[in-house]
This record gives C-alpha cells, structure tokens and sequence, in this order.
C-alpha cells in the first residue's frame, strides 16, 4: 500500500508525511514541480510534465487496490475509485463508489454555471482548522481500513 499525493494544489502534504511516517507507508508525491518534502525513505517524489492532467494520468497508472490518493480533483477521484483505490479530499471527504456519480455531475453543473455568469470569481472557502482536523481523521481511517483488509487477505 502507498499514498500518492496528487501534491500541486494540496495544502495538506505536511499532514500526510506525518501520518504515512507513523504508519510506516510509503508516500510519492505527485506534481509538475519540486516541492519541499522531508528527508525520510518513505517518502518520495515523481514529477510529471506541464502536459493537462499529466499528474492525474500518472497516479492512475501507478496506483494499486488498496493505495490510497490524496486529491481535490473529483474527477481523478472517480478514476482512482474505478482502479479499487480509495481517495480523499483535502477537506477530509472520502470519496465512495456511492457518491462519485453526483460529485461529477455537480462539479460539471457548476462549471456550467460559472462559464454563463460573466465577472463571477471567487473560489472555495478558505481552508480551515477544522477542515484539516477532519482530512487527518479520514486519511488514518482510510489507512487504518486499508490495512485491516490487507491483513485479513
């Protein structure tokens, strides 16, 4: 089992390393540039190239049933759930088989929108406290369930 970071809009890398290290799993970190990262063997790095969803391509390919991915992209998610890995949002939503449907759906509904009102910006809240408690319970609950089921194989 490993985590990928999908690591070029992650606020939470810091978390993970922390997390992986005290699991003892592995961790690559997935991005188009260099990114600050601890010196410690479990955790590595793989840059990709400035090509459209280069990141989301490699870390479809690499991952593995039982990985988990680290993502706010709803639509690697879904490809991430089809390959029988798990996903996590930066925010501590776990992506399931069950809900990935209407995510996409919404996500594609909202860009829709977005693109039909002219001089609309803004973006998502800004990330919280709170938020980056609850990406540490789901990221040790997914691991925590990973491994269970690894063992019970």
């Amino acid at each position: 089992m490993k985590i990928y970071v999908d690591a070029d809009a992650c606020p939470v890398k810091d978390e993970v390393y922390r997390v992986a290290i005290r699991h003892g799993i592995a961790v690559v970190v997935v991005s188009n540039s260099g990114h600050r990262m601890p010196a410690h063997p479990l955790v590595s790095q793989h840059m990709v190239g400035p090509a459209f969803d280069a990141a989301d391509d490699w870390i479809t390919e690499a991952i593995t049933p039982g990985d988990v991915v680290v993502t706010g992209d709803i639509l690697l998610a879904e490809r991430v759930l089809k390959a029988g890995a798990s996903a996590v949002a930066h925010d501590g939503r776990i992506f399931t088989s069950a809900m990935i449907g209407s995510a996409v759906a919404q996500r594609a509904l909202m860009a829709d929108l977005r693109a039909g009102m002219v001089g609309i910006t803004g973006g998502p809240p800004a990330f919280s406290k709170a938020d980056r408690s609850r990406f540490l319970q789901a990221l040790d609950l997914l691991l925590v369930r990973a491994q269970n089921q690894a063992g019970g194989s």
